[in-house]
C-alpha cells in the first residue's frame, strides 16, 4: 500500500533550523519521493517504509531535542503526482 505523509516539525526553542534541517536531511537520504515546501515536508512510498522512515527520524530529534512537535496528516494513497486544476 502506498501513502501520502505531510511533516511539520516545531521544534519550541530559537535555535531550530539545524533541528529542523537535521530532520529533513533523514528524510532526504530515505530513498522516499519528497516534496519540500516552507511549512511542511510531504514524504511518498511504501506504507512501511514510509512509517519506518518518520520513526526513525522522529526518535532521532525527540532524543537530541527537547520540546519538539511533530504534526503529521497521513493519507492510504499516493498523492505526489496531485496538481490543482481549478
Amino acid at each position: 500500500m502506498k501513502i501520502s505523509v505531510e511533516l511539520t516539525l516545531t521544534p519550541l526553542h530559537d535555535d531550530y533550523e539545524p533541528v529542523i534541517q537535521s530532520f529533513i536531511e533523514d528524510l532526504r537520504n530515505s530513498g522516499c519521493k519528497l516534496i519540500e515546501t516552507p511549512l511542511s515536508t510531504q514524504i511518498y512510498g511504501n506504507y512501511d517504509l514510509v512509517m519506518d522512515v518518520i520513526r526513525d527520524s522522529t526518535k532521532k530529534v525527540f532524543e537530541n531535542t527537547q520540546n519538539v512537535i511533530l504534526n503529521s496528516k497521513i493519507i492510504n494513497h499516493d498523492r505526489s503526482d496531485y496538481s490543482p486544476d481549478f
